[in-house]
């Protein structure tokens, strides 16, 4: 079996040198005012280029993400951009979306590798022929899209590369084209700014009966009726493999240095098993059920999801684990600096995750920054030292039972 690619978000250089710690193969990537993840992606030329370094160092892959569709008064910033792609960063592929997009591409970047980005929606194998004529060289499979059709459109277009997202988010919209942001808040999601309206809570009121809430199901509060669950394909990515998915897609650039590593450490493990012949490890699925998600479901995959694809009970996340921090330096006799991103008590157990480890230990002694003894720290307060065991390395995660 030719061994797929695990395709990670880097949604900014502190993550993207998460996702090279715990095995990712390649990044999607781009700057903020000409990709999908415009608010939390915080890439500067200066730290874009010394991610790239980073990547190629490692002998990894990386693909820029030019795929907003934009209006006019950005088609001349889109040609500067792409400049200083061609000229500074030169990755081994541009994701695009729109088609004026990718003929700027091809007029001043001649030489670039075009992907289709998802946000194109491609359900048909006419369209893939289409777009393979066009100069695109993988299409970046839509979420909609069932085994069945993937199948299909390799069998149909054999020599085009398929891409396809195997876990996060699900947007209520064909491939996340959506306008209910941008109508209920400005923020249009297709220029990258989605504000996730449809994560809101929302009540029925009659015309007549302004103020009287009519119960949606069983909240009488309100109810979350576009709030989809989450697609996690672990279980399935041999049956993805030989309907002809070359690489296997994470989303969320938005995301927690915590999701990141858990997620890209559960499918590292998972393609490499699979490749080696190993039997699927169902415990991969506990694994990333310790991050922030809305429960999960295998998407389209065998079929349109149902009643059961959307999450009714709140917003929130679900998760069976707490994030606590992550070691950013390491001092001397067991002691590290952690970001601290939730409350955590002297003596409390925590769940310790590195890169090819993962074990349980109390933490003992906690300190500040000033090393003056602390009982409890707590998230937003900044950097605290904390004793743990001996031999961790940056990047380390920290993460405790959710109560």
């Amino acid at each position: 079996m030719k061994k797929p690619e695990l395709l990670v978000p880097a949604g900014n250089l502190e993550k993207l040198k998460i996702g090279l710690q715990y095995g990712a193969d390649a990044f999607y990537l781009g700057m903020p005012a000409f990709s999908m993840r415009s608010r939390i992606n915080n890439f500067t030329e200066e730290s874009l280029m010394e991610g790239v370094k980073l990547i190629r160092k490692a002998g990894k892959t990386f693909y820029m993400t030019l795929n907003i569709y934009p209006r006019g008064n950005k088609v001349d910033a889109f040609k500067k951009h792409i400049e200083f792609v061609r000229d500074k960063v030169k990755p081994n592929a541009l994701i695009v979306a729109d088609p004026g997009v990718m003929e700027l591409v091809k007029e001043i970047y001649p030489d670039a590798v075009l992907h289709l980005s998802v946000q194109a929606n491609v359900l048909n194998y006419r369209a893939v022929e289409f777009w393979q004529k066009a100069g695109v060289s993988r299409i970046i499979l839509p979420r909609e899209l069932m085994l069945t059709e993937i199948q299909e459109i390799h069998e149909k277009v054999p020599d085009m590369e398929l891409e396809m997202f195997v876990h996060g988010a699900i947007c209520m919209a064909y491939s996340g084209r959506c306008l209910l942001s941008a109508y209920m808040t400005g923020r249009d999601a297709n220029q990258g700014i989605c504000a996730h309206s449809c994560r809101w809570k929302y009540r029925l009121e009659e015309e007549k009966r302004p103020g009287e809430y009519m119960p949606i199901e069983e909240d009488e509060h309100g109810t979350y009726i576009m709030n989809s669950r989450d697609m996690c394909l672990l279980p399935y990515l041999k049956e993805l493999v030989d309907a002809g998915v070359c690489s296997f897609k994470v989303e969320g650039r938005n995301k927690t240095e915590h999701y990141l590593a858990t997620v890209t450490k559960a499918y590292r493990r998972a393609v490499d098993d699979m490749v080696g012949g190993k039997k699927f490890d169902e415990s991969l699925v506990d694994e990333v059920k310790k991050t922030a998600n809305r429960g999960f479901i295998p998407g389209f995959l065998f079929g349109f999801p149902g009643d059961k694809n959307v999450y009714y009970e709140k917003n929130a996340p679900i998760s069976t684990h707490k994030f606590i921090g992550i070691v950013k330096n390491r001092r001397k006799g067991g002691l590290y600096e952690v970001e601290i991103r939730n409350r955590l008590e002297k003596g409390q157990e925590i769940e310790v995750m590195t890169s090819d480890d993962q074990f349980s230990m109390k933490v003992s002694e906690m300190f500040d920054l000033e090393n003056e003894p602390v009982d409890t720290v707590h998230g937003g307060a900044g950097d605290k030292i904390l004793k743990l065991k001996e031999g961790l390395s940056e990047g380390t995660i920290l993460r405790v039972q959710a109560s």
